[in-house]
């Protein structure tokens, strides 16, 4: 099974190791056919010391905490 990766914006850097990345995802209205952008917040391990405003891509691995199951593998812009 293949691991999913999503790009994101780092929105916290406040944790020791950790980062909050929000990921939008745009949704379709069922009706009204207008996109509405959903947001969603992934924690994720950050051992590349990424900072707030940074675009980030993330890949799913093993839980590394009770709610930290994704890693920051590259910094896409600053």
């Amino acid at each position: 099974m293949s691991k999913r990766v999503l790009i994101g914006q780092v929105v916290s850097d406040k944790m020791a190791k950790t980062v909050v990345v929000a990921v939008e995802v745009p949704k379709k209205h069922p009706i009204y056919q207008k996109l509405i952008k959903n947001t969603r917040r992934f924690k994720a391990h950050n051992e590349l010391s990424a900072k707030v405003g940074q675009r980030v891509k993330i890949e799913e691995t093993a839980p590394i905490s009770k709610d930290k199951h994704f890693k920051v593998t590259e910094i896409l812009k600053d």
